[in-house]
């Protein structure tokens, strides 16, 4: 619960006018919000492309631009050796916490094109839903708070907390300047909790909380074999094949039930009681649910769990990529040289990702075939987080979402990963509120990614309600933890 505090009346009711306010603004300006979003999703600002660096620094120019005009202050677009980070704040409210609220303005490659109704770039409005890429994967959740922010600002006259934003531009790649901005910018970054907006909720009409993400390690396995490719009727059944041998290697990462094969893999894998289970069985969406989402015939995966608690509670190992010998039109008979897989491990509660990194090679080195050499690279990795649900950030958000959608949120654990949750626990040692607004059937990394819009605008006024909430509270009653371990059961 929070701390009690000698909150005034008068203050409760000018937060309560300024909320009110903001809200009449907010659903005024509908129509600019969603235009404003859709010269946002315009710029493909695509971080693993780099065709679109131009691209990505005028996104971020535009957004920081935004923040300014809507009454930000110290509005900044700081360089990295990769992408900018936006940052602006506004800090008039002495004795009220401080909410840090991150964002990403970078977003997933397009491809296929083929696969779009209409181009990924130039939005359009089908029924209620705003399709583009970066609709729901990141830019129009993050671009709730900012209309909340201007709602505020604008029709409310005023920010009942002190607000502090940080938008990155290289989520979608891991990352990787980011830790170093923000351990050479703790000061700058200081606040009381932390709301970030990227992530899904079951239904229209029943809004969640996330408490729980998924770690993730990527790994490039790359092997060779013969130093030029050879006729495959000369010599076909007499050399071993590498693009083979790579899928005979892929084959051993599980066994025939479906269980992740590599020794020692679920040696720290957390074992949940049967009160926690029940309680994801209860809130958590059915297998019939999630295989209508996926559009999947049939589920898949280890035995003796339901394919929520496979996708939040159980590890996986997901080959994302194999690419090896010829690729052109109709048909060569060659055996290659080489060959390509693409993996993606992810974690949960307590595997460490360098751990793991060390399993996966020395496994891969016992299984490779003789006379064949391997070289694998890892990519960005991230830990798993786990959320206190009683902390009083998130009921202040539970209060909020029930405000803004009518109707109470439930607590869920999401298989994804946001790689910035643990890094501003581990780093700013903040409570962190995942405050979606997506839907399961968004397209996100996909083809036709869309946002629906009666959630964008329900968003901007939960984010309204939930700055007014936090600002209700003194400083001292957000208590700042280090969560990385809580787990309160329900």
């Amino acid at each position: 619960m929070f701390a009690t505090v000698d909150t005034s009346m008068e203050f409760s009711s000018l937060a309560l006018n300024s909320s009110t306010s903001a809200i009449a603004y907010c659903r005024k300006h509908h129509g600019r919000f969603v235009a404003e979003l859709e010269e946002f999703i315009r710029f493909p600002s695509i971080s693993a492309q780099v065709q679109h660096n131009g691209d990505i620094r005028r996104c971020a120019e535009w957004l920081a631009g935004h923040l300014q005009k809507i009454g930000m202050e110290r509005v900044v677009v700081f360089p990295t050796r990769g992408y900018p980070i936006v940052y602006a704040e506004k800090c008039h409210a002495p004795g009220k916490p401080t909410v840090l609220i991150y964002g990403h303005y970078d977003v997933q490659p397009a491809e296929p094109l083929i696969e779009w109704q209409s181009p990924p770039f130039e939005p359009v409005i089908r029924g209620e839903d705003l399709y583009g890429r970066g609709a729901s994967d990141d830019k129009g959740q993050l671009f709730t708070h900012v209309k909340a922010l201007e709602a505020l600002l604008r029709g409310g006259r005023r920010l009942p907390v002190n607000v502090k934003c940080l938008f990155e531009g290289e989520e979608e790649i891991g990352s990787p300047n980011l830790p170093a901005f923000m351990i050479a910018n703790r000061r700058l970054l200081a606040a009381d909790c932390a709301v970030i907006s990227d992530t899904q909720i079951p239904a229209a009409g029943q809004p969640a909380i996330t408490y729980a993400l998924r770690g993730s390690i990527n790994f490039e396995l790359e092997i060779f074999g013969q130093k030029r490719e050879l006729h495959s009727g000369v010599l076909g059944g007499a050399i071993h094949n590498p693009l083979q041998a790579l899928c005979e290697m892929i084959a051993q990462m599980h066994d025939q039930a479906g269980r992740i094969a590599i020794p020692g893999f679920y040696d720290r894998v957390r074992r949940w009681d049967a009160k926690e289970r029940a309680y994801m069985n209860r809130v958590g969406p059915s297998d019939e649910k999630i295989l209508q989402d996926a559009g999947a015939a049939m589920g898949w995966g280890e035995p003796g769990y339901s394919l929520y608690e496979r996708t939040t509670i159980r590890p996986a190992i997901t080959v994302t990529a194999i690419h090896g010998g010829y690729q052109g039109s109709g048909a060569k008979a060659a055996i290659p040289t080489r060959a390509v897989a693409k993996l993606n491990f992810r974690l949960v509660p307590d595997q460490d990702p360098q751990e793991i990194d060390r399993l996966f090679r020395k496994y891969v080195a016992k299984i490779t075939p003789p006379g064949m050499r391997i070289r694998i690279r890892t990519f960005a990795s991230s830990r798993p987080v786990l959320i206190d649900r009683n902390h009083p950030a998130l009921m202040a958000a539970a209060r909020a979402y029930h405000q803004g959608f009518g109707a109470a949120p439930i607590f869920l654990r999401n298989g994804g990963t946001i790689p910035v949750v643990g890094l501003i626990q581990e780093i700013l040692h903040l409570p962190v509120v995942l405050m979606g607004f997506g839907l399961p059937d968004d397209a996100i990394h996909g083809a036709n990614e869309k946002f629906y819009l009666p959630n964008f605008f329900n968003g901007i006024e939960t984010g309204i309600r939930f700055l007014t909430a936090i600002g209700q509270r003194q400083h001292a009653s957000l208590v700042r933890r280090d969560n990385r371990q809580i787990f309160v059961t329900q």
